[in-house]
């Protein structure tokens, strides 16, 4: 059990996605099959993609989408420098370079159309952006920059589950997005993954590398659809299970409803925090846009001290984090990199307690203590 009166994320698994996991195991088949098809059938539908696999965990997908695609030893691919380490780890399994650029702003840390553009190279074969907190962000212009200049464009949409630009599902902008079902997500299952894609021979060469680059599935054979197998590719083993399987789709029944909640916390935020001099907010969603929620974040002006507020919320029972470290300079990553915006952001953001079922008495916890955190760094200044 966890000791923090408000956590930074929180899970409840129902009783009814205990049942869907249960009915997997009675069933007696565990690994891709039935279940899985569901799934991911079911993803469709609600992504509006023509097609849909699941796989082990996010940064499967994130690599099986590139490998697929052709990317490669030469290739390079640009990539935001303020995400998860796995989105520039995925470019570097396929052998191709992960060139980082630039947020758009201080308030905006979704990667920059501008900052793209001007790092592409004769070497460029593709744009993998992410949706950071689950917001569009600058995705309509890299897609017209990706069309314009010849580029792949790929979505790292690991914080997306349920974010929509005029009604489009994140995911379905460029050749493919990646999704995760991490413990921390707001579609979460735990290890796992989605590719979404409407490109069927692309979806194709996706199945066959995601089963070692078999020909046929044990499901297959199973079901008398193939006696046999070839294996025609060098694959992996990047299956997903059956119990996983079903309580993503147990869970995404619920998701519009949580995300629907997230949103109302976040306007409770943006409404409490607002005025507080040395806070800053993050840009909020416009009305084209239909947001996940994933994250919340606060941009610290430069005098306050983020260790001190961190630890002031932290007496309270109060969890926080930081999204993220900037890959660019972890070890494996450090080169000769400009990004100054994306430090600064770094340095200064923190991520507060976001999750559906957070209650008005926990987010006013955290709203009380990050006033007053402010206002103690504010009178010893």
């Amino acid at each position: 059990m966890s000791h923090w009166v408000v956590p930074l994320a929180d899970v409840r698994v129902s009783e009814d996605d205990i049942a869907s996991v249960a009915a997997t195991y009675r069933s007696g088949w565990l690994s891709m099959g039935p279940e899985t098809e569901a799934f991911e059938r079911a993803f469709a539908e609600y992504t509006g993609a023509e097609e849909v696999i699941a796989v082990a965990n996010g940064t499967a997908a994130l690599h099986l989408q590139l490998l697929a695609a052709g990317i490669g030893p030469g290739d390079e691919v640009i990539v935001p420098s303020l995400t998860f380490v796995a989105t520039a780890n995925a470019v570097a399994y396929t052998g191709a370079k992960p060139m980082f650029a630039e947020i758009a702003e201080l308030t905006s840390p979704w990667l920059s159309a501008r900052s793209c553009e001007a790092a592409i190279t004769e070497r460029t074969a593709a744009i993998l952006t992410m949706s950071y907190g689950g917001h569009p962000g600058e995705i309509a212009a890299l897609a017209a920059l990706a069309d314009r200049r010849g580029l792949l464009l790929f979505e790292d949409a690991a914080h997306a589950a349920g974010s929509r630009l005029d009604g489009r599902h994140l995911g379905t902008f460029g050749k493919a997005g990646a999704f995760s079902l991490f413990p921390n997500k707001n579609l979460a299952v735990g290890e796992g993954g989605l590719v979404i894609t409407d490109d069927s021979q692309l979806a194709e060469r996706m199945r066959l590398l995601r089963s070692h680059g078999m020909t046929t599935l044990t499901w297959d054979r199973h079901r008398g659809h193939a006696t046999g197998y070839d294996v025609v590719a060098l694959g992996f083993n990047y299956r997903i299970d059956e119990p996983r399987a079903a309580l993503g789709r147990a869970r995404l029944g619920r998701l519009d409803a949580e995300n629907g909640s997230r949103r109302s916390l976040d306007i409770r935020y943006r409404d409490s925090l607002s005025d507080i001099e040395s806070v800053s907010l993050t840009s909020a969603p416009t009305t084209a846009m239909t947001c996940s929620h994933h994250l919340f974040t606060i941009v610290l002006a430069r005098e306050p001290d983020r260790d001190a507020l961190r630890a002031h919320l932290a007496v309270q029972g109060i969890q926080t984090s930081v999204h993220y470290p900037p890959v660019h300079l972890f070890s494996i990553y450090r080169g000769d990199w400009d990004l100054p915006i994306t430090e600064a952001y770094a340095a200064r953001a923190v991520t507060l307690p976001m999750f559906a079922h957070m209650t008005a008495e926990q987010q006013q916890r955290v709203i009380t203590a990050v006033t007053e955190a402010t206002a103690i760094q504010a009178a010893s200044a």
